[in-house]
């Protein structure tokens, strides 16, 4: 079964084919980061416009690569939410007109559902399992009964961890994008222990049960600067944002460990951007069980994530004849959770 993925929900015009939900034939993006830098951050109307620009010839390389055309394409996925309105409509519309012209069902996707079936592209993995889905806008742990069964267990109460990353990279005055300029900062202090023990160290939030507060780990850092004089802060900002990830990574170790002494599961997936920081990636590797990472070009936002996420609805549904109603009713009906 080829599918068809398409994703536009904030700032990447992206499209891919996906076979069987796990094997990627083609997978395009073009980023729309340089665009941006310049406010520090995504310009809602200024990416909806872009997407306008660019998604009709992503998706036509995306297909020209692998020398497919739209009538080989058995269905079409397309992310219909959490992300900006108008880049979202670009992606729904494009993908709804393509589905109503050559008759193919359309699969709307859930943005948070792509990141955690972005690790059956790279893995043999397969449910149940406990994932930590940890991106710019959420933090949650999710757990995952079946490939179409997920029910969220715990999930931040303020900031998400990736939003968190974002406004420390500005009180470090780097560049947008935050969270990878942060890492690479953070690269620059040589450190080797499992856990950071310096004299910037940050206190772990303690919030109940499996949910997460990055709101006052961020302020943490804010009166850190406050209290240092200038000299010391710039002096030390490798070593600031060193000790700051590895608190944001300790704290989501201990949420998993969590989980995985309340659910009995054994195996963990990471999903989202921030599961491509490199010391998440060290600190998860070292918990002695079964753990599935996508490669770093899987786990920010693209195409292939949603292809393989629509091919795993598709066949879950009872009903299959409904992905070929695309009246706005019909299509309503098909987004029924948080993770529909």
């Amino acid at each position: 079964m080829l599918i068809l993925g398409i994703e536009s929900s904030c700032d990447e015009s992206a499209a891919a084919v996906v076979k069987d939900g796990r094997e990627v034939l083609s997978n395009y993006l073009h980023s729309q980061i340089e665009d941006h830098k310049d406010w520090g951050g995504v310009i809602p109307e200024f990416a909806s416009r872009l997407h306008y620009k660019k998604i009709n010839k992503v998706i036509e390389k995306t297909l020209s690569d692998v020398n497919l055309s739209i009538s080989d394409i058995d269905a079409i996925a397309v992310t219909h939410g959490p992300g900006l309105i108008g880049s979202l409509l670009v992606g729904m519309n494009v993908a709804k007109t393509l589905a109503w012209v050559h008759n193919k069902p359309l699969i709307p996707v859930n943005h948070l559902m792509g990141h955690i079936c972005a690790n059956f592209l790279d893995s043999d993995i397969e449910p149940p399992f406990i994932c930590l889905l940890a991106s710019g806008g959420h933090t949650q742990v999710v757990k995952v009964n079946k490939y179409n069964d997920m029910e969220i267990v715990g999930e931040t109460i303020d900031d998400a961890a990736g939003e968190a990353f974002d406004k420390v990279a500005r009180l470090l005055d780097l560049p947008y994008p935050g969270g990878p300029e942060l890492d690479k900062l953070a690269q620059n202090f040589n450190f080797s222990e499992s856990v950071y023990k310096g004299k910037y160290k940050f206190p772990i939030p303690k919030v109940k049960e499996l949910n997460f507060s990055f709101s006052g780990l961020k302020t943490s850092v804010l009166r850190m600067k406050e209290k240092l004089d200038e000299a010391e802060w710039e002096e030390n900002k490798a070593e600031i944002a060193f000790a700051f990830q590895d608190c944001v990574a300790q704290v989501l170790k201990r949420k998993i460990e969590t989980a995985i002494e309340d659910t009995g599961i054994k195996q963990i997936i990471i999903a989202g951007g921030v599961a491509a920081n490199s010391r998440i990636r060290k600190t998860f590797n070292e918990i002695n069980i079964k753990i599935v990472m996508p490669s770093l070009k899987y786990c920010t936002d693209n195409a292939a994530m949603i292809g393989s996420a629509g091919h795993y609805k598709y066949l879950s549904s009872e009903d299959k004849e409904i992905y070929y109603n695309y009246g706005f009713e019909a299509f309503s009906k098909l987004i029924t959770s948080s993770l529909g």
